[in-house]
């Protein structure tokens, strides 16, 4: 596999969990939660996906094959502006690995968009504290 396959795969996984819209090759389009997809294609599931009429779906089972567009219609998480915010609590000791989706601080709290992963402590709850004005900020 290519390094250019292994991202468009791993692209397409961080789009499980995440609000959707699917346009289809028949003129169809759905809105709703991925939580499955096959990279190798595209056949896909959505949860409480609502078509264009309005009528609700539990679940959607999709062939890769009607499958024209998949767009994903969620902010994508700002991993950049909180290694800054960081930053200026914690001054050259945060390391951001953006590609990964991880900031390090000081060598030794892991955080991710979800919050402190790894580490504990006065340093982690600190790191915590930030991350969730952050988010406060964020989803205003």
């Amino acid at each position: 596999m290519s390094v250019s396959q292994r991202k468009l795969a791993t692209e397409i996984a961080a789009l499980v969990d995440k609000p959707v819209t699917v346009n289809t090759t028949t003129g169809k389009k759905f809105v709703g939660t991925l939580v499955g997809i096959n990279p190798d294609n595209l056949s896909l599931c959505m949860a409480e996906a609502k078509d264009e009429t309005g009528v609700v779906y539990r679940r959607i089972f999709l062939n890769g094959n009607v499958v024209a567009q998949l767009t994903s219609t969620e902010k994508p998480f700002d991993l950049k502006a909180l290694a800054t915010r960081l930053e200026k609590v914690f001054p050259t000791m945060v390391k951001l690995y953006e590609e990964q989706g991880i900031i390090w601080v000081m060598d030794k709290v892991k955080l991710t968009e979800k919050g402190v992963v790894e580490g504990s402590g006065p340093a982690a709850e600190r790191v915590q504290r930030v991350y969730d004005l952050f988010m406060s900020e964020v989803k205003g």
